[in-house]
């Protein structure tokens, strides 16, 4: 389904023997300060990064940095993966689960506001999800925070390719499965520099400078070896861009005769992502797997059939999840890798084509 590929030994040697030199392993040392620089440098001057042990821990600490009243609801996507969701938990939020656009898989500001008035209670933040690496338009979420004072936080797990600005708080995802991994880590992009501060700490004990602790916290650090990595995967980016690129358009020109599978907009064209997830005619995922499978070609419902459907989320507030059930019932994850070849592409449109042609 897929195969993950992190930078080679031979990559990393360069960095672990800095390591090995300097003998400082972790606690914000030279290669994790040298890794964030190389990711701000992504950014806008001025956009500040912190990196954290995962991105599930980033966005729980994001939130919890923002100071919300405990218990009040963060109305996420309830298309979306878990992560999302016990983000929130962790935060001592209530996930609200609203509903998504079906044409880009994501949560509208205008949606939020036409809930707002029927709220189950009071709504402390929202959480905007970039779908597999799709970002949104960040404006409207600017405008929506603006008029209401409700903060917006983005959860860019995938989107590492996509996101080069951060005027709201978004988290990306290092994970080993993501388009740039280096295992396990994440970290947070924002132009707010307090908020920087206040998650810095939180992934620190609650320290500030000095080993008295300010705050109930955590310990979310990465460490020199994970930032060696990140360092060797940034190496490597320009190249393994191209690659994901060069994948998912083959897989894209394999399919130009299958209409009745629609791929993300800009998906592999102007933006790079490690996932494939196609739209099927409403119903159908199901019934292709079970053909796919057949044929010796695996899938993955990545996000299943939305948060509403696992039993640690059941009982969360909700709002009408027409789309979410629809896409639940539609969108399929297709094998796919940085190193796909044309034998397995032609192999999965095959496949494709006998289930739906």
């Amino acid at each position: 389904m897929a195969r993950p590929q992190l930078p080679t030994a031979q990559a990393l040697a360069p960095y672990l023997r800095r390591i090995d030199e300097a003998r400082w392993y972790s606690n914000f040392g030279p290669l994790l300060t040298a890794f964030e620089a190389r990711l701000a440098a992504r950014f806008a001057p001025g956009t500040e990064i912190v990196t954290c042990a995962n991105a599930t821990q980033g966005l729980a600490l994001c939130l919890q940095a923002l100071s919300l009243p405990p218990g009040s609801l963060c109305a996420i996507p309830a298309y979306t993966f878990v992560a999302t969701a016990h983000a929130v938990a962790a935060a001592g939020l209530t996930p609200w689960l609203l509903d998504v656009d079906p044409q880009n898989w994501t949560l509208q500001p205008h949606a939020v506001r036409a809930a707002l008035a029927g709220a189950p209670g009071p709504v402390s933040a929202v959480i905007v999800v970039a779908p597999f690496g799709l970002m949104p338009d960040l404006a409207p979420w600017l405008a929506l925070r603006a008029e209401t004072g409700i903060a917006v936080v983005v959860d860019a797990a995938a989107a590492f390719d996509a996101l080069n600005a951060a005027p709201l708080p978004a988290v990306v995802s290092l994970h080993a499965t993501k388009a740039l991994g280096i295992g396990e880590g994440g970290f947070l992009a924002t132009e707010d520099a307090d908020l920087a501060r206040r998650v810095r700490e939180l992934t620190s004990f609650g320290f500030r400078g000095a080993r008295e602790s300010q705050m109930p916290a955590t310990n979310a650090k990465l460490s020199e070896y994970a930032a060696a990595v990140g360092l060797a995967a940034l190496d490597a980016w320009p190249h393994d861009r191209l690659r994901w690129l060069r994948a998912a358009r083959g897989l894209r020109a394999a399919m130009t005769h299958l209409p009745q599978v629609v791929f993300q907009e800009g998906w592999g064209l102007s933006w790079a992502t490690s996932v494939c997830c196609v739209r099927l005619p409403d119903g159908a995922a199901d019934a292709v797997a079970r053909d796919l499978a057949a044929a010796g070609v695996e899938t993955r419902a990545w996000w299943g059939r939305g948060c509403h459907t696992h039993p640690a989320f059941a009982g969360c507030p909700r709002g009408d999840l027409t789309q979410t059930d629809r896409l639940g019932s539609a969108v399929l994850g297709l094998p796919f890798r940085v190193d796909l070849d044309h034998a397995q592409t032609g192999r999965i449109a095959a496949a494709l084509a006998q289930s739906v042609g």
